[in-house]
C-alpha cells in the first residue's frame, strides 16, 4: 500500500504500539497478511519438529571481512544455522562463506535490488517457519551477547510459550581508532555506550516463525500472544518510551568501527531497508565511547 495513504490511515489508531503494528501490516499488504495469517492458523494444529533451534538471519551486502568473526561467535553461542541474504556484493562473500556453505551452516541466497530488507526477511519467513525453532533478524555488524546464560538457545529455553523476544542495542564506538588494523570487531572496539543512552532503545527481534505475520528492521508484527522484553515483560510501549535492558540478553552494535571502514564502508555503501546514505552525523551520534572494557 502506498506509504502516504498508510500513514493517513494509521493515524486513527490512538495506541502508538498499536499504530506501529498496522503500519507495517500495511506496508507488507493486506492480502500477503491474510494469506500468511491463514497459513499459520493452519501451523498451530500441525506438529512441528523443527531441524534448528536457534537460527540466523541478515542480508549483507560487501562485508566479506567481517563474516568469519561473526559466524564463529554465534556458533560459539549455539546458533546452528545461518540465512544469509546476499544483496549483490561484489568483494569475496561467496568465497568466504565457501566452507560454511559446504559444512550446511549457512544457507545462501543471492538477492538482488535495492532497499530490500525486508523483502528478505519476508522470504526467510516463508522458507524456514517449520524448519527453525526460533530465527533472529540482525545485522553483520550486530552481536547477540547472552549475559547470564552460556548460549542464546539456554536464555530462549524460558521463552518457549512468547512469539518474539525484542533485544536491545548496546552501541559501541570507535575508540577513536582512525585506520582499520588486525583483529576482530570485538577485539579491536572495547569502548561502549552508557546502558541508559536513548540510542539504545532502538531493537532486533528474535521471533517464532509460527507465530510472526512479518519482521522489518525493528519490528516483529505477530499473529497471536504477546511480543517480551528480555527480561520476559509484555511489551505495552513502543520501545522508545522503555529504558534500555542489557541484564540478560543484549545486542553488541559496532555501528561506525574504525573511521577508515565507516567512510570507506558503510559510508559508501549505504543502507538496506531504505535509499539512504550514511551520513557524517551518523557517524557522531554512533560512535560512543563512555566506557572502556578491557
Amino acid at each position: 500500500m502506498n506509504k502516504v495513504i498508510t500513514n493517513i490511515i494509521v493515524t486513527f489508531i490512538p495506541n502508538k504500539l498499536k499504530r506501529k503494528k498496522w503500519r507495517q501490516i500495511l506496508n507488507f499488504g493486506i492480502v500477503r497478511t491474510f494469506r500468511i495469517a491463514l497459513l499459520l492458523k493452519k501451523m498451530r494444529h500441525e506438529k512441528r519438529n523443527p531441524e534448528h533451534y536457534f537460527a540466523i538471519c541478515a542480508i549483507a551486502k560487501n562485508e566479506a571481512p567481517y563474516f568469519i568473526e561473526w559466524i564463529e561467535w554465534h556458533k560459539s553461542k549455539g546458533t546452528e544455522k545461518f540465512y544469509i541474504y546476499d544483496n549483490e556484493s561484489t568483494d569475496n562473500t561467496r568465497e568466504i562463506l565457501g566452507p560454511y556453505i559446504a559444512q550446511g551452516i549457512v544457507e545462501y541466497v543471492y538477492w538482488k535490488g535495492k532497499k530490500q530488507q525486508v523483502a528478505a526477511y519476508s522470504h526467510c519467513l516463508d522458507m524456514h517457519r517449520m524448519k527453525s525453532r526460533w530465527i533472529a533478524f540482525i545485522d553483520l555488524d550486530e552481536f547477540i551477547f547472552p549475559v547470564k546464560d552460556e548460549t542464546i538457545p539456554k536464555f530462549l529455553n524460558r521463552f518457549e510459550n512468547h512469539p518474539a523476544i525484542e533485544i536491545n542495542w548496546h552501541i559501541y564506538g570507535s575508540g577513536g581508532a582512525k585506520k582499520k588494523t588486525e583483529g576482530g570487531v570485538m577485539e579491536r572496539f572495547k569502548h561502549h555506550s552508557f546502558t541508559e543512552r536513548i540510542i539504545n532503545r532502538h531493537v532486533k527481534s528474535i521471533v517464532d516463525p509460527s507465530k510472526v505475520l512479518c519482521v522489518n528492521a525493528h519490528y516483529a508484527a505477530v499473529f497471536w500472544g504477546n511480543t517480551v522484553d528480555t527480561d520476559g515483560n509484555p511489551v505495552k510501549k513502543i520501545n522508545f518510551r522503555r529504558e534500555p535492558l542489557h541484564d540478560t540478553l543484549k545486542l553488541n552494535h559496532y555501528a561506525v568501527k574504525s573511521h577508515e571502514e565507516y567512510y570507506t564502508k558503510k559510508h559508501l555503501r549505504g543502507r538496506i531497508s531504505n535509499s539512504k546514505k550514511y551520513s557524517d552525523k551518523y557517524f557522531e551520534e554512533y560512535d560512543l565511547n563512555d566506557i572502556f572494557i578491557p
